[in-house]
């Protein structure tokens, strides 16, 4: 619920932050050549370049760790985890990109695209996987008794909830009887 709700409120940051218009007098040609606005941004000097690298990057970040956390499973393969979400990034990214071609003053730049989907994918990459092994452990830092490595955690549809119950044997008739009744 909370991932839910944080994820949202980071889309809505992210709308606000990418699509409104810009007063700009001019606005730059669309890069659609990949890394071509990087170079220029290298060659502008460190400090530029590693601040709009640096935008690129934390922009979309927070999603390699919202979006799992709004997913909210425990058990799942580390990397189909980690393609669901950088899928998703990009896909976001890329929408971003095509709506801001109707926004005045905003261009459509390939290197947002690439930069954006790397973001998600180290923020997935440094936090999720960390997160969610200690989340399977219970947070303590050491693994419920009874279960092997292999088996992974206890969860709740697989919680011990009592002895199997018992149905009594109830006496059957032998074929032969069974039979001979049906023909009477």
């Amino acid at each position: 619920m909370a991932g839910g709700i944080l994820l949202l409120a980071h889309l809505a940051l992210v709308a606000w932050l990418t699509l409104r218009p810009l007063d700009v007098p001019w606005v730059t040609a669309a890069n659609l050549e990949p890394l071509a606005g990087i170079k220029a941004d290298l060659a502008a000097g460190p400090l530029h370049a590693a601040r709009r690298i640096g935008e690129g990057l934390l922009l979309l970040a927070p999603l390699g760790i919202l979006l799992p956390m709004a997913g909210g499973r425990l058990a799942v393969s580390p990397w189909a985890s980690l393609a669901r979400t950088v899928a998703a990034g990009a896909l976001l990214s890329l929408g971003i990109e095509l709506l801001q071609t109707a926004v005045p003053g905003r261009v459509v730049d390939v290197d947002s695209l690439l930069l954006n989907t790397a973001g998600v994918a180290l923020a997935h990459l440094l936090v999720v996987p960390a997160g969610r092994a200690r989340l399977r452990r219970g947070g303590s830092g050491h693994r419920p008794a009874g279960r092997g490595r292999d088996r992974g955690p206890l969860l709740r549809e697989d919680a011990p909830q009592g002895p199997t119950p018992t149905i009594p044997r109830v006496g059957i008739a032998p074929w032969s009887d069974a039979c001979s009744a049906r023909s009477r």
